[in-house]
């Protein structure tokens, strides 16, 4: 399962998303250094037993989750009007 890894413009947050736009989840970095996964939709069920706790870095989180699902998770741009804009 391959996932997209999406930057929150603002936030200390990363959107998960499969690449059909579900909606798989967050990684929250929350305090400072603690990054945090929280599923969501069908991820919520497929994740259930993967440790969600702290990571201390943005990759241990991911690669977690792509050792959990045996897929790959792909940083994507920001989708903030500003990329928009410059594409």
């Amino acid at each position: 399962m391959d996932i997209d890894v999406t930057s929150e413009p603002g936030e200390s947050a990363w959107l998960l998303t499969d690449l059909l736009g579900r909606e798989m989840g967050r990684v929250v970095e929350e305090p400072a250094g603690a990054f945090r996964i929280h599923p969501a939709g069908h991820a919520v069920q497929t994740m259930a037993t993967m440790k969600l706790e702290p990571y201390r870095t943005l990759d241990e989180a991911l690669a977690e989750i792509e050792r959990f699902t045996r897929g790959t998770c792909r940083r994507a741009h920001s989708r903030d009007r500003g990329d928009e804009a410059s594409s």
